[in-house]
């Protein structure tokens, strides 16, 4: 699906003052487009997340999916936040089913479509495993199993990969992107990181530091995805531009 963000501007009452978050966004992400967004902490990343979701609405602007302006949360989005948010009384293949259950899919065929999704992540084996008896990537494979269950056009990650350790996250950043390439899916992925963004991303949105805005959109182009892309000269100078238009926004103009 494709995603258009129209002139698009958050602001929040703060102490009785207005808070601008996000100001005057837009950004049209393709359908099947596999875009990451970077940006300092505090640049409004989560706002123009939950904006997309639904959970909360522009005070400016419009957003919309497919066509369709955006009135609230829909099965069309799903998301993947960076604290896992499993349900510690369901096993893993109980907790990827929760979304089928909500589109009424039997019980047998949720089932089967569960144990998919878990195969898809590399959880084979592990669908009687509660959360506790999972490690902390395991448990960020369940929660990327349950949003992909449900067949969502868009797939909404907030960080996702953050709290992971270096092996863990650049291993599950490999499987998403066969999962993505298996799925065709629209993926906007928000990160801090700049390695994390170029090597994930077919376009890198580069945000400024509140009130958020789209600073520049870089076009990654590798002659290949095979192998490692990090091998890549260009990854360097890709990395370099994306840090150096950071840097220029986090210097005060005297």
């Amino acid at each position: 699906m494709k995603i258009e963000f129209m002139h698009v501007s958050k602001e929040f009452a703060v102490r009785g003052a207005s808070f601008t978050a996000l100001s005057d966004i837009s950004l049209t992400v393709g359908e099947g487009e596999f875009l990451t967004l970077v940006g300092p902490s505090g640049c409004g990343k989560s706002t123009l997340l939950d904006l997309l979701t639904g959970l909360t609405a522009p005070t400016r602007g419009e957003i919309r999916v497919d066509g369709a302006p955006v009135e609230g949360p829909g099965l069309d989005r799903g998301i993947v936040f960076q604290q896992y948010a499993l349900f510690p009384w369901r096993t893993a293949v109980a907790n990827v089913e929760f979304g089928l259950e909500a589109k009424a899919v039997p019980r047998q065929e949720r089932r089967d479509l569960a144990r998919h999704y878990l195969d898809l992540v590399g959880l084979r084996g592990f669908d009687d495993r509660h959360p506790h008896e999972l490690s902390d990537g395991m448990r960020q494979r369940v929660a990327i199993a349950r949003s992909l269950a449900y067949d969502p056009a868009v797939l909404l990650m907030d960080e996702p990969f953050a709290a992971l350790d270096a092996q863990t996250r650049e291993s599950l950043q490999e499987e998403l992107l066969q999962i993505w390439a298996k799925t065709g899916k629209t993926v906007v992925f928000l990160t801090h990181g700049i390695d994390e963004a170029v090597y994930l991303g077919q376009r890198v949105a580069v945000m400024t530091p509140s009130p958020g805005r789209i600073r520049e959109i870089i076009a990654i182009d590798f002659d290949s995805r095979e192998g490692d892309p990090r091998a890549d000269p260009r990854f360097g100078e890709y990395r370099h531009a994306i840090w150096t238009l950071l840097r220029e926004e986090a210097i005060p103009v005297a």
